[in-house]
């Protein structure tokens, strides 16, 4: 596999990222009820660096919460056979609220299905919005993000990968030519 091109560095995903809060703030007229839930892994750091964009902005704290979906994957049986169980913390109720869940790329939209129900699980949100760093097309499920950082069409031969200080030590998304069809 071979890195074909890099469509964002550290400064266009700190842009997005404020862009984003902006729009989050905008659309819910301020942050009352909100809370910003970032699905494990990299929706995670995502989501507390909205939360800060947020406080820069309004100077008031959003409750930020994890979620881990690996037990509610349509996949589950396919990748693994123990597979790894991670913290969902969310520090409030979800209950009436409106919540803003975060992943890095929105692909195939199976993901975010299963952060949804995880997110029933726990109770039920006013709403839930859907924000993302990376859109990369090819849903498989009616599910469309309301706030994102950028559109990249992409062939499902490629893997667009995020990387993050938090987890790889440096800030940039590329485009990896790849030879599965998913990623």
């Amino acid at each position: 596999m071979t890195e074909k091109a890099k469509i964002m560095d550290a400064e266009e995903i700190r842009r997005a990222l404020m862009r984003i809060a902006n729009q989050i703030v905008e659309r819910n007229k301020g942050v009352g009820g909100l809370v910003i839930v970032g699905i494990h892994r990299r929706g995670v750091p995502l989501a507390k660096r909205l939360a800060e964009a947020i406080f820069k902005l309004e100077g008031e704290e959003v409750p930020v919460g994890t979620l881990d979906i690996n037990l509610y994957r349509d996949d589950l049986s396919t990748i693994g056979y123990q597979p790894i169980v991670r913290k969902t913390e969310i520090p409030v109720d979800i209950s009436a609220r409106n919540v803003v869940l975060v992943d890095d790329v929105l692909y195939t939209g199976r993901t975010v299905r299963a952060a949804l129900d995880a997110l029933m699980d726990l109770g039920r949100p006013k709403s839930i919005q859907l924000a993302v760093l990376v859109d990369r097309g090819h849903r498989e499920l009616p599910i469309r993000a309301d706030y994102v950082g950028k559109d990249v069409p992409s062939s499902r031969k490629e893997i667009i990968s995020v990387r993050i200080m938090e987890f790889d030590g440096k800030e940039e998304v590329v485009i990896i030519d790849g030879k599965s069809e998913r990623t």
